[in-house]
């Protein structure tokens, strides 16, 4: 399988767009959703074309196709407007044997696991991009943001297939390699 992983969309139908675009292009499985999909956030600003019936039109004719989790923005109410389920706090996905943690972040994260043993741990949340190994082997995937990154970072997605991760810029060029 060929999973397209993203984060932090917060809303933003153009970015979510431009997401869905690099999925058919890159012919994904299915879509790994780490959170904060249609609320802004009251720390963040309005972001470009914050449209979130828009994105649940989108995602909910591929609700087949996506898992997802909740972020610290997403709730009830969001749940409400989607036909797959957010509001589990992580979910473990097997792929060929290896067990990958999907989390947000703000609660479970590199540094705060559950427990277990994981292969790959894809989290969002600091919208900050990361691709690094843990001191046991353990592969932290960090998507960034698509719609709101920070550090001076580009927005970033990534795909995972047949063990190894790769990231992306929102625009498809690539960022780091595991």
């Amino acid at each position: 399988m060929k999973y397209l992983i993203i984060s932090d969309i917060h809303g933003s139908l153009p970015a979510l767009d431009k997401a869905l675009e690099f999925y058919r292009e890159q012919k994904c499985d299915m879509l790994l959703i780490l959170g904060d999909i249609l609320n802004y956030g009251p720390r963040n600003g309005l972001p470009e074309g914050l449209d979130p019936k828009g994105i649940a039109e989108r995602l909910n004719v591929m609700a087949d196709n996506i898992v997802a989790i909740r972020g610290n923005c997403d709730s009830e109410v969001d749940q409400m407007l989607l036909s797959f389920p957010i509001m589990q706090d992580y979910a473990l996905l097997v792929d060929e044997g290896k067990k990958l943690l999907l989390t947000h972040g703000h609660l479970y994260n590199k540094s705060n696991l559950p427990p277990g043993r994981f292969d790959y741990v894809l989290q969002g949340h600091t919208h900050l991009y990361e691709l690094s190994r843990l001191e046991n082997g353990t592969v932290v995937c960090n998507t960034g943001s698509i719609t709101f990154p920070k550090g001076g970072r580009v927005p970033s997605m990534a795909i995972y297939e047949k063990g190894k991760i790769t990231l992306y810029s929102l625009d498809g060029d690539i960022l780091q390699a595991e």
